[in-house]
C-alpha cells in the first residue's frame, strides 16, 4: 500500500493496471473474441455498416436492444474492419478511461489513496479482466455510471447549469446503454435536491432538458421507423424474467432463455429475421411492437395475478446478484469454473466485506449516493432477474467504499 500511496503518478498506474492484464486476457481469448459470447448489437453493427439500416437485415430497422454498444462497435467496424484486435483493444481503452474515472472520483470526493485503491479494486476485478475484452454491452454500463456518479456528486456539490446539463446527458447516455436504468434519474434528482434544496431547482431542469434531448432521437426513430416510442421493443426479455415458470428455471441452474414460449405468441421473434435472411436471403418482417405489447401486458398480468410468486422471484433474484460466485448459468461461457470460479467468488467476498466497512470512511453526501446506487441496482433486478453481468457495472461504487477502507486501515496500521 505504501508503494501505491507514494507513487507519484497515480494515472500511470491505474491505467496499466487496467490495460495489462487486458491484454493478456484478449490474447488468450483471441478466437473467441467474435465467434462466441457475441450479442445483438454486433448483428446491428453489421448490418449497419453493410446497409445502412439499424437492425438484423438490411432495410427493416429494429428496435430490438438498446442502441449504445451498437453505435460503439459501428464506427470500430467501419472504418477497421470487424477483427478481434480491433474490438479488443477498443473496449481496453474503454476499460482504461472507467479506472481513471473512479480515479478521479475518489481523490476528488474522498481522498487521493482512496481513489488510487479504489481504482486498482475496481478494475483488477477477475471477473471484469475476462469480461471487458469480449463482446458485451456492460462494458459501457460501467463507464457511464460511473460518470454519472461522478457528476452527481459534482453537482451537489455545486450547483451549475452546465452540470446540470452534462449529468443529464450522461444519464440518457446511460438508459441507452441499458433500459434497466430508466429510473435512475430519479434517485439522482432526489439526492440532488436533498443536497441542494431550492438551488437546485435550474440545474435539475437543465438536467431534465439535456436528458430528454439525448434520448428523444432514439425514441422518436423507432416511432417513425419501427411503429412505436420505445427505448427497446424487446419486452419479451422482461416477460421471461417474469412469468410462473421463471423461478424453477432459474432455480435448476438454467437461464431465463430456458422459460417455456408464453402460450398463443408468435413463434418468429425478430431474431428469426436475422437467421431466415443468413440462410437463404429471404426478408421477413416481425411486427415488434405488436409483440412489445403483447409480452409487456403479460408481465403485468403476471405481476397483478402472481404477487407471491413474483415476491419468490424477487428475492431469488437479489439472492443472484449478491451471490459472490459467478452466475451459474454464466460460469462455463465466463471461463470462471472450477479454481477460477472460486478464486473470483474470494474476490467478490472481501469487496463486499470491505465495502461495507467503507460506508462509514467515506463523507455522508458520498455514503448515501453509494447506497442509493447499489439500492437501485437491486431494485432493477428485483424487477429484472439478478446475475453477476449485471452487477459488476456499478461494482466500482462498492470498490471505491473498499478503497477508504483500506486507507482507513493503511492509516491506523501506520
Amino acid at each position: 500500500m505504501r508503494i501505491f500511496a507514494a507513487t507519484r503518478h497515480p494515472a500511470v498506474l491505474v491505467g496499466a493496471a487496467a490495460a495489462l492484464p487486458r491484454l493478456v486476457a484478449l490474447l488468450v481469448e483471441r478466437g473467441d473474441i467474435l465467434a462466441s459470447f457475441t450479442e445483438k448489437s454486433d448483428d446491428f453493427a453489421r448490418t449497419f455498416v453493410a446497409s445502412g439500416t439499424f437492425g438484423f437485415v438490411p432495410g427493416v430497422p429494429s428496435a430490438y436492444t438498446q442502441p449504445l454498444y451498437g453505435w460503439f462497435l459501428i464506427p470500430l467496424y467501419w472504418i477497421f474492419g470487424r477483427h478481434w484486435l480491433v474490438v479488443g483493444l477498443a473496449q481496453i481503452a474503454v476499460a482504461v478511461v472507467t479506472a481513471l474515472v473512479v480515479l478521479e472520483i475518489g481523490r476528488r470526493f474522498v481522498s487521493p489513496r482512496t481513489g488510487l485503491y479504489g481504482a486498482l479494486i475496481a478494475t483488477l476485478s477477475p471477473y471484469l479482466v475476462w469480461h471487458d475484452v469480449h463482446v458485451n454491452r456492460e462494458l459501457l454500463d460501467q463507464l457511464a455510471g460511473a460518470t454519472a456518479f461522478g457528476l452527481t456528486l459534482l453537482l451537489a456539490q455545486r450547483a451549475n447549469a452546465w452540470i446540470g446539463a452534462a449529468l443529464g446527458g450522461s444519464l440518457a447516455v446511460a438508459v441507452l446503454g441499458n433500459a434497466r436504468l430508466v429510473l435512475l434519474p430519479l434517485v439522482v434528482a432526489a439526492f440532488v435536491a436533498w443536497r441542494l434544496r431550492a438551488r437546485a431547482v435550474l440545474a435539475l431542469a437543465v438536467g431534465a432538458v439535456a436528458f430528454a434531448v439525448v434520448l428523444a432521437p432514439w425514441v422518436v426513430r423507432n416511432k417513425v421507423q419501427v411503429g412505436c416510442f420505445a427505448i427497446t421493443t424487446d419486452a419479451r426479455a422482461l416477460w421471461k424474467a417474469n412469468n410462473v415458470n421463471t423461478y424453477e428455471t432459474l432455480k435448476a441452474g438454467k437461464w431465463i432463455d430456458d422459460v417455456p414460449p408464453l402460450p398463443g405468441a408468435p413463434r418468429i421473434t425478430p431474431e428469426f429475421e436475422r437467421d431466415f435472411y443468413r440462410n437463404d436471403h429471404r426478408i421477413v418482417r416481425v411486427d415488434e411492437c405488436s409483440q412489445m405489447r403483447l409480452y409487456r401486458h403479460a408481465t403485468i398480468e403476471f405481476w397483478r395475478e402472481h404477487p407471491g410468486e413474483k415476491a419468490k422471484l424477487a428475492a431469488q433474484a437479489t439472492g443472484m446478484l449478491w451471490d459472490p460466485r459467478p452466475t451459474k448459468t454464466e460460469a462455463a461461457a465466463a471461463g470462471t469454473t472450477g479454481v477460477a470460479r472460486w478464486a473470483t467468488a474470494a474476490y467478490f467476498v472481501a469487496l463486499f466485506v470491505l465495502a461495507v466497512g467503507g460506508v462509514v470512511a467515506v463523507p455522508g453526501a458520498v455514503a448515501v449516493l453509494a447506497v442509493s446506487f447499489v439500492a437501485y441496482e437491486t431494485f432493477a433486478a428485483m424487477v429484472f432477474v439478478g446475475a453477476t453481468r449485471y452487477r459488476v457495472a456499478f461494482d466500482f461504487v462498492l470498490a471505491l467504499l473498499a478503497g477508504a477502507a483500506l486507507q482507513r486501515l493503511a492509516s491506523r496500521r501506520r
